[in-house]
Parts: structure tokens; sequence; C-alpha cells
């Protein structure tokens, strides 16, 4: 996979709480240049985001009941609306972690469903599940609820919890959703080394701030 390609896989990422909009424009700006699938930012910079992209390949995508997914399916429904009208092209929601280790299975569905069906026509949806709270038991039962509720991609992690992307969860993933949805590695993904090995695993989209030293080949930071 040559530099072009893998860096159309990756969703160039800016979601730390103190990100100025100077370095929201820089990120889209390194976003431009390098032909990156999309920069992802809080809702508080879509619209800021989605003009800077204008007329380009770049995707505007944008996170939905973040970090803690405990927001009501009404909330995230309402944000995820507001963030296609400002511009959002895709959105990465946040599940319900404490609803689905309770087992309420039909909550978390729902939850998901209320996403999909306000970003239907409009934008892609990924769900982020965040593995690193869950058994594998609950990352199969979540990853089979996220493709029942039609959601396009499901995601590793929002990247603020105890861990980020391993080969074993993506692999997981992939296994249980086959080849019909997308599966995004964030977190913990900072180098060419880091992507190879969730891509080998199955990720077909990768979530990382340090995009650049990705397709470079080099060691990154994180900005999450």
């Amino acid at each position: 996979m040559n530099k072009e390609q893998l860096a159309k896989m990756i969703d160039h990422t800016i979601l730390k709480p103190e990100a100025t909009e100077e370095q929201v424009r820089r990120v889209c700006e390194e976003a431009l240049k390098y032909n990156f699938a999309s920069v992802c930012i809080n809702p508080c910079h879509v619209e800021l985001t989605a003009g800077l992209l204008k007329g380009s390949d770049v995707k505007v995508c944008t996170v939905i009941g973040f970090p803690l997914g405990a927001n009501t399916s009404t909330v995230k429904a309402f944000e995820t609306s507001e963030a296609i009208k400002e511009g959002a092209q895709e959105v990465d929601m946040v599940i319900n972690i404490g609803k689905l280790k309770s087992k309420d299975y039909d909550y978390v569905r729902e939850d998901i469903k209320a996403v999909v069906e306000a970003a239907k026509g409009k934008a892609l949806t990924k769900v982020i599940i965040e593995t690193c709270l869950l058994t594998d038991e609950e990352k199969v039962a979540v990853c089979k609820l996220a493709k029942e509720a039609g959601a396009d991609f499901v995601k590793t992690s929002t990247g603020f919890s105890t861990g980020g992307a391993t080969y074993e969860d993506v692999k997981l993933m992939r296994e249980t959703v086959g080849e019909s949805m997308g599966v995004k590695a964030s977190g913990a993904v900072r180098s060419y080394e880091d992507a190879a090995k969730v891509i080998k695993a199955g990720a077909s989209r990768i979530g990382a701030s340090a995009s650049i030293a990705i397709c470079e080949g080099g060691e990154g930071t994180s900005n999450y």
C-alpha cells in the first residue's frame, strides 16, 4: 500500500477539549495536503471545517454523544441532525456502555438506530463501542446490534478511555460484522507499523492524530 492509499484510510483527528480554531485550521490544511479520508472534529468545529474543506475530497466527520455515550437517544439524534445541517458528512457516535453491560440490548440497538435514522442518506454512521471497557462477549454483541441498526461502521475507541485499538479487537470486530460493514481502528494508532497491524486485522478506516507520522512511516504524538 502506498502513502496515498494509506492516507485515504485515515480520519485526521483533533478531538482534544482545548483544541483552538487555529489548530483546527492547521489540521484541515494537513488533511488537504495529504488527502486524508476526513477531518474528525468536535461538533462546535463542524461549520468551520466544512468551509475549509469545501470542494475537496476530504470529508467532514464529527462525534456524537462523545466521549461517554451516556446522552439520551433523543439528544444524540438531535446532535446528529444539527451536525449534518452544519456540514458533517460522517458521524461517529458512542454507544451507551452502561446499557450494554446491563444487557439492555434493545435500548442499545434503538440508541444506535436513532443516530442512523437521523443520518440516513446524508452521512455515514460509525459506532464507537469502546473496546477497552468490554468483554469479548460484549464486543461481539454490540457489533451485531450496530449491524442490525443499519450502521455503516463499528469503531474501537474514543481515545479518551483506558485503551485504544488492538489487533485482537479489530480482528474480532471484522469477524463479527463480516465484509458488509466498515471497521475503524482508533486510539493508539501512532505509527506506520501500528496502522499496518490493524489493517491486517481487518480495519478499513483509521482514526488518528498522528496521521502524518503514520503516512511518513514515523512515530507520532497523539492529539486525542
